[in-house]
């Protein structure tokens, strides 16, 4: 059965950076390889006037999640840095919405509804269902969908374009468990109409 993409779901593609990606300061595994499929879901949903929502990490220097700072995580995604850009290759279109988390230097904010204005934005634009993809699936995609669903959205995780960073082993399956009994849904872009 196909999902039917409507100008009532949104598209969130979750902190594709380059510090999350092969290469630099809190690498993902192949985080990369999303971005190609990420850029086949924005054609679909532009297609059809669904908003495309891009997110970012937008730490200071002193963020408090940072090791030296007495965090857990090293120094990534800095404000105006090179590793705080989204990868090169991933579309952002002039259409496309933004959102930067984290920019307070005393709160983590894994989801990206925390401390931003994108449940408004939602609300604004009239959106009822979420499709998420993105980085990491056990920390910023997973936050940001159970999120969601507490907020009333109905919610996609897009399983073909997202990638975990695994500290533990298997934090990303448990991830996707936990998603599944919150309600949310997986989907590939084959699945979409």
């Amino acid at each position: 059965m196909l999902i039917t993409v409507s100008d009532q779901s949104a598209l969130i593609i979750t902190d594709v950076q380059k510090d999350f990606c092969p290469g630099g300061a809190l690498p993902v595994h192949e985080g990369d390889r999303v971005v190609p499929v990420l850029n086949a879901y924005q054609e679909k949903f532009s297609r059809v006037g669904s908003p495309v929502v891009f997110t970012r990490d937008w730490h200071p220097r002193n963020h408090s999640s940072f090791v030296e700072n007495g965090g857990i995580w090293p120094v990534h995604c800095v404000q105006n840095t090179d590793g705080a850009q989204f990868h090169p290759d991933l579309q952002f279109p002039g259409t496309a919405l933004l959102v930067s988390k984290a920019a307070d230097p005393n709160l983590e904010a894994y989801s990206s509804f925390d401390g931003t204005r994108l449940f408004e934005m939602l609300t604004r634009l009239k959106v009822e269902t979420l499709f998420i993809g993105g980085l990491t699936t056990d920390y910023c995609v997973k936050c940001t969908a159970l999120d969601g669903v507490n907020f009333g959205f109905s919610v996609y995780i897009l399983k073909d374009a997202i990638q975990g960073v695994n500290v533990n082993p298997g934090d990303s399956e448990k991830a996707i468990e936990e998603m599944s009994r919150a309600g949310i849904r997986e989907v590939t872009l084959n699945e979409l109409a």
